[in-house]
């Protein structure tokens, strides 16, 4: 367990940039602190620089405002560790995890993804996004319901979205320093992931998380809270797998992402694709924040981005008006249900 009274140490191992950016006087509160690199320092921004500079022009980046530390504290798990994290050489617990992948539904992919497309938006700031905040909250809940075991809790955040956690226990003893196996956004996804689990009574040897986040537009805003809070409280992270962009796909491919992500963990899930799935698998590199994993990384925690589609051929509507319901193939997004069980049965026994 990493304690508090280490903290302090841990804070002098700040990379040079961030600690020269954590010296400078904080401005105006409407002001938030941008990085698009891991070399960038960083810049004040207001909400409508960084979607006019960076959203818009898909450029990466992190909103490090309120979670400068997380950095320094995922240098120093690194270091404390010395080795990458090591996973299982092939999968082998197929059988256990066909027999619920017969279960996972297309027609609940295609329910909820209309449902949240009928919100008019659910922009982290924006006056629908405490009304998005309470239907994931509800639906997770419900959803989860159908096993006593799981718990489901909102994370808050400074922002009136909180995110969303749930958690089905596992069999070895839960302590601080407990390993858990998180399945972090592509909501529909990890949504029937958690559905097929919770009515199967699936009791896992690790414990799983299934994360649900808010301002992942604003700079990776809830995954960076959630991982700042987890990295502080010294919660011992055994996997993230990252589900985001799972429905447009012009080569018909499930994508590994290679940068900003765990060598070992890609390897093994990549592996996984031809057994629980019909699709090939493809790799590309995303850049830095892409996708929430990229606050996992950031913490040290092993962490890897699993897509729909390669960047050169990724969806060419996306933040736009045109990023609608009839672009998405939901055949596909079945697949990467498929492939988020699997994972999860696989993992349940790291």
């Amino acid at each position: 367990m990493v304690g508090f009274s280490r903290l302090a140490v841990f804070g002098t191992v700040l990379p040079l940039a961030l600690a020269a950016v954590s010296s400078q006087p904080r401005p105006a509160t409407e002001l938030r602190l941008v990085k698009i690199s891991e070399e960038d320092p960083g810049t004040w921004m207001t909400e409508e620089e960084k979607f006019e500079k960076l959203t818009s022009k898909r450029i990466g980046f992190m909103d490090i405002t309120d979670t400068m530390e997380l950095e320094a504290m995922g240098a120093a798990r690194r270091a404390r560790l010395q080795q990458r994290a090591t996973f299982p050489s092939a999968p082998s617990h197929q059988t256990q995890a066909n027999a619920l992948i017969q279960n996972v539904k297309q027609a609940n992919l295609q329910t909820w993804t209309n449902t949240l497309a009928n919100f008019y938006n659910r922009y982290y700031k924006g006056s629908y996004a405490a009304t998005s905040a309470s239907w994931m909250y509800s639906t997770v809940t419900s959803v989860a319901s159908a096993n006593s075991a799981i718990t489901v809790k909102q994370f808050t955040h400074s922002y009136s979205q909180p995110s969303v956690i749930a958690t089905i226990p596992g069999a070895r003893p839960r302590s601080s320093s407990s390993l858990l196996i998180m399945i972090p956004s592509g909501v529909v996804v990890v949504l029937e992931a958690l559905r097929v689990l919770a009515e199967a009574k699936y009791a896992p040897a690790n414990t799983l998380e299934f994360h649900f986040y808010s301002g992942e537009e604003g700079g990776l805003l809830g995954s960076r809270d959630v991982f700042n809070s987890y990295s502080r409280s010294g919660v011992q992270v055994l996997a993230v797998m990252n589900q985001d962009m799972t429905g447009y796909s012009p080569n018909n491919v499930i994508a590994v992402f290679s940068d900003y992500s765990d060598t070992n963990l890609n390897t093994f899930i990549k592996k996984l694709v031809p057994v629980y799935t019909s699709l090939p698998v493809s790799t590309d590199r995303c850049g830095y924040a892409c996708s929430d994993h990229a606050s996992a990384y950031s913490a040290g925690y092993p962490a890897a981005y699993v897509c729909d589609e390669n960047i050169r051929d990724s969806s060419p509507y996306i933040h736009s008006a045109q990023d609608t319901v009839s672009t998405v193939s939901f055949p596909h997004v079945l697949e990467h249900a498929k492939l988020t069980v699997g994972f999860l049965v696989e993992a349940s026994y790291f």
